[in-house]
């Protein structure tokens, strides 16, 4: 999983002083000295594009040299649609992991999981292996051969696929209960924005035309483009900074702000976020949280805060160029530190978790022989939100601590809001009872510090 946000087009490379003419010629000797004197045959574009990448390599991970078949891989990416099997994968502990599975892919009919370790791809192990992205893509129709190993096999297994066009699903949004509703955004690519305007624009009709809460989704979201990343914090801020790029020296490159034109407002947004969370996420979520126009949910995230363009070159290839940093409205560079959360929220498995019941008591006044009875007619009996169903229908696992936890917060947060709109005495009971000044004694509330001394209360 590459955490990147880039600018894509043409830009001018302009170094600071011309190079040596003493070191160009040294380097065109050396190449010569290669050509000609190499134990064997090598190809020159084959030592060029080394001695480019060897360059690059001194500079900072997200500077890179892209062959041609990798920027077009590149390119497809950020259409949302490339050739592969559907697995979006990630090095954890130096082990290539399945991170998700794509719903109707390859992967996905050959019983692939989350969690899945990647040992080998077509008898090639994986283990330092840097490439794994490009051979796992490749011709639709091609196949390809994945050695896994999944949590409680006794020895990995070989599936073969055959490699079709994926097209990825950027937003995905759907509604917990009528008013409540989550956009998750996986990854920042053309016309992001359109697929989300028309993901609110369901869940509020649903809704009966309006939220009274959000989940924005960005765990796990690598980045993207840039402007992508500004239409989508433009839709619920309404004006203000959104994001300010710095290029060398401090000097200011760009500096996006919001507009007031169809600005979502009027509703809380929970943010959720995670180490996942990169680039373009990181900035959405920041602008965000310096507006307050949400609260942050989750944990820490990556800390990508610089900003790529790509330099198309005459053969195909391209430079992928770090070009500046980029700072949130509040003037935070998110570089190496992240975004932290507002409320930090781990994600557990809740099946695994444990009640605590020791400090309950065995009975309840229910429980007591003869006890009274409530003669309230009281309403249906409370029970878990109906959000929480929908929550175990669209997880993998049936579970998601994290966004049952914002479901939650929002749920919190409209009662609250509510609660202090309406705020006053509660209506007398209609129930007839004893008046004048001994009635005002007896009929105060067991908490209120001045209730009477000689009152036993147990």
């Amino acid at each position: 999983m590459t955490a990147g946000l880039c600018t894509l087009g043409l830009a001018e490379a302009a170094p600071r002083k011309p190079i040596s003419p003493s070191k160009l010629a040294m380097f065109s000797r050396v190449l010569s000295y290669v050509e000609s004197q190499y134990v064997e045959d090598v190809d020159q574009d084959e030592l060029v594009y080394g001695a480019i990448k060897g360059m690059l390599d001194s500079l900072d991970p997200h500077t890179t040299f892209l062959r041609p078949e990798q920027y077009r891989e590149m390119k497809n990416d950020t259409s949302g649609q490339f050739s592969g099997i559907g697995i979006e994968v990630d090095q954890r502990d130096g082990v290539l992991t399945i991170v998700s599975v794509i719903e109707g892919t390859p992967a996905a009919r050959a019983g692939l999981q989350a969690g899945d370790q990647v040992l080998r791809i077509d008898d090639q192990p994986t283990r330092q292996m840097m490439d794994y992205i490009q051979k796992m893509r490749g011709k639709r129709g091609a196949q390809v051969s994945l050695t896994v190993q999944r949590s409680g096999w006794k020895e990995p297994r070989s599936f073969a696929m055959v490699r079709d066009i994926i097209r990825i699903r950027s937003v995905e949004g759907f509604l917990l209960e009528p008013g409540y509703g989550v956009l998750r955004v996986k990854q920042f690519t053309d016309n992001m924005d359109r697929e989300v305007e028309l993901q609110l624009a369901a869940m509020e009709r649903d809704s009966g035309g309006k939220l009274s809460g959000l989940v924005l989704d960005l765990r796990s979201n690598p980045g993207g483009l840039l402007d992508q990343a500004v239409r989508l914090a433009d839709i619920f801020i309404e004006h203000g900074l959104i994001v300010r790029t710095e290029g060398r020296g401090g000097r200011i490159l760009d500096e996006e702000r919001a507009r007031p034109e169809g600005t979502r407002i009027g509703f809380p947004i929970i943010c959720l976020v995670n180490g996942g969370s990169a680039s373009a996420a990181e900035i959405v979520a920041g602008a965000l949280q310096d507006h307050g126009r949400a609260l942050v949910m989750g944990t820490q995230t990556y800390g990508k805060g610089s900003v790529q363009t790509i330099v198309e070159l005459e053969d195909g290839s391209a430079l992928k160029l770090t070009i500046a940093r980029y700072y949130t409205p509040s003037g935070r560079s998110i570089q190496e530190k992240g975004i932290t959360p507002d409320v930090v929220v781990d994600q557990v498995r809740l099946s695994d978790g444990k009640l605590v019941v020791k400090d309950e008591p065995s009975q309840k006044e229910r429980d007591l022989q003869g006890h009274l009875k409530n003669r309230q007619k009281l309403g249906q009996e409370a029970g878990p939100p109906p959000g929480y169903s929908v929550i175990a229908q669209r997880t993998p696992q049936g579970e998601d601590f994290q966004l049952r936890t914002a479901y939650d917060y929002l749920k919190a947060w409209h009662l609250f809001a509510t609660r202090l709109l309406h705020r006053g005495p509660r209506p007398e009971s209609s129930h007839p009872g004893p008046k004048g000044p001994a009635a005002t004694e007896q009929q105060r509330p067991v908490g209120d510090r001045a209730l009477r001394n000689d009152t036993k209360v147990e």
